[in-house]
Formats: structure tokens, C-alpha cells, sequence
């Protein structure tokens, strides 16, 4: 049952409410201290004080007042923060109370609210296998609202995934310097893994990039039931498997191990810091975690 308007704006209220609690509690002071500006800024001419650095003197100033005058500098604070949010059909998996669509929105909104307490921009790129939706960074509450309305009540064309085309959007979108944050399962086809590598180097080179992986345990491994029907989220290809064969439980759970670890390492070789976060998992002290060790 598709979802009213009223019901997608009580949702984004509900949200808001709890996610811009805890920014203003815990998270806008770490998002300040973990992504900083870039360089730093003219600000203004003061006279010379003892213990000031001689090689910020001004001499066309000291010249001219026959005083000496030093430059003072700051740092270059105002970010613009991009969420690149994976909307295929694999983010509507869980089985915990929440899927993995909720989760990846109230991250979303969280990082965003740390942004905006901070007056930085805030933009979106929503992506399947091809970029749905473009939201263009501005700031201010509604602005934040509209892009939680869009991550509650969008609904993608297509349902596959294909991360390298966010990427190279963001590339192609922003000229300018951006933390981007990467929302996704990352459960991208392993034939475009080296796509995927190309465009983080690229990307990589030019904004600072870090992904959170939101997953489901339960997709890693096949519960001991008996006959299953599954399905591929994203193809909707469909097959039968016996799941209380321990053989074919074992070989289930290495395909997931094995993709798994070539998406992360794809990442990391591209130093990419990476939270990953369970359906099942408090994201708060995931994020904590992230914000702590960069």
C-alpha cells in the first residue's frame, strides 16, 4: 500500500525530531572537529604584537604606517556536504524491525543536521543504476526537509545499482571541494567493480569521500528452514535452494563473504573510510566511531 502525503510528513516530522536531537546532543561538535575546511583565509590587517610570527608581516602595510602590521588569517570552515544515497531495490530489505531504506534516511538526516548546525550546504544525489534525483546544496532547515521527504517517499526508476554513476555525477556536479558521504549496501555487480575503482579515483582525488555500509545480517547468511524461494532484490531473478543443507548454507554465506570483501577493499584501497552499520546495530556509535578516528 503506497503511502499518503500525509503520512510521508509525519514521518519526516518524526524524523527530524529525532535525528536533529541527536545532532544538536552529540553530533554537531564531532562532524565540526572530524571534516574541516579546506586552507585558510585572508581575514584582516592588525598591528604587530610581541610573539606574533614575523612571517606574517605585512610590509605594504608596515611601509605605509611606518608600523608594523601583520596579516591575520582563519580557517576556511564552510563545507558543502553531498549524500549520495543509494535508492535501489535492495534498500527495502530487514528483518529486524527496520530496513535498511529507514536506517540509511535517519543517517542521512543526522549528518545533515551536523552540517546545517555548522552553516554548511547540504546537497543529495539519489542513485539506482543511474542518478534519480539531484538535489543542488543550499542550507537551512527546509531545505533539510525536503531532502528527508525525498529519501521517506521517492520511489526510483529502476531498481539496480551501479555506485561508479553517482560517483562520476559528483565529479561532473561539484567543481568545488565537497564531503561526500556515500549511503549504500554496496552490493554493486561485481562485473563493475573496476568502474567502481576508476570513478573513486577520480572522485577521491578531488572530494573527500566516505561511505557507510547499512546491511542486514540476515542477508549474509541463509536461516535452517527447508525449502526456500530467493530473491534478487535488484535483477528479481528468483531461485529455489534446500536451506537446511549445511553445504549449501556454507556456500551461501562465502559468496556473500567473498563479494563483500572485494567491495571493501575497492574502498579502502581508494582510502575510503568505511562505517559499516546493521539493521540490528545502534548507527549512533557507529558514526561515533567514524567521526573519532578520522
Amino acid at each position: 500500500m503506497q503511502e499518503t502525503e500525509n503520512d510521508i510528513l509525519k514521518r519526516v516530522r518524526k524524523i527530524e525530531i529525532k535525528t536533529r536531537g541527536l545532532s544538536n546532543e552529540i553530533f554537531a561538535g564531532k562532524y565540526h572537529t572530524a571534516f574541516r575546511g579546506r586552507g585558510m583565509s585572508f581575514s584582516e590587517v592588525r598591528e604587530y604584537r610581541l610573539g606574533d610570527d614575523v612571517r606574517d608581516i605585512d610590509w605594504n602595510v608596515t611601509a605605509r604606517s611606518r608600523k608594523p602590521h601583520i596579516k591575520i588569517y582563519e580557517e576556511e570552515r564552510e563545507l558543502t556536504m553531498m549524500l549520495l544515497v543509494d535508492v535501489s531495490g535492495s534498500r527495502m530489505f530487514g528483518t529486524t524491525d527496520r530496513l535498511k531504506k529507514n536506517i540509511q534516511t535517519e543517517i542521512a538526516a543526522v549528518l545533515a543536521f551536523s552540517a546545517a548546525q555548522n552553516n554548511d550546504k547540504v546537497g543529495c544525489i539519489l542513485f539506482s543504476d543511474r542518478i534519480e534525483k539531484f538535489i543542488p546544496p543550499k542550507k537551512g532547515r527546509s531545505h533539510i526537509l525536503a531532502i528527508i521527504r525525498e529519501l521517506v517517499g521517492f520511489q526510483p526508476q529502476s531498481q539496480k545499482t551501479r555506485i561508479s554513476e553517482a560517483l562520476r555525477y559528483l565529479t561532473n556536479v561539484n567543481k568545488k571541494h565537497c564531503t561526500a558521504f556515500l549511503l549504500s549496501d554496496f552490493l554493486d555487480p561485481e562485473r563493475d567493480l573496476e568502474a567502481l575503482n576508476d570513478a573513486l579515483k577520480i572522485a577521491g582525488g578531488k572530494h573527500d569521500i566516505v561511505g557507510i555500509r547499512v546491511w542486514d545480517r540476515r542477508e549474509a547468511e541463509l536461516p535452517n528452514v527447508g525449502i526456500l524461494e530467493l530473491q534478487d532484490a535488484e535483477s528479481g531473478r528468483k531461485v529455489w535452494v534446500d536451506s537446511s543443507s549445511a553445504r549449501v548454507r556454507e556456500h551461501y554465506a562465502r559468496v556473500w563473504q567473498e563479494r563483500s570483501e572485494k567491495i571493501l577493499s575497492t574502498l579502502k584501497h581508494n582510502r575510503i573510510d568505511v562505517a559499516e552499520v546493521s539493521t540490528g546495530d545502534d548507527y549512533v556509535a557507529e558514526l561515533i566511531k567514524l567521526f573519532k578516528e578520522r
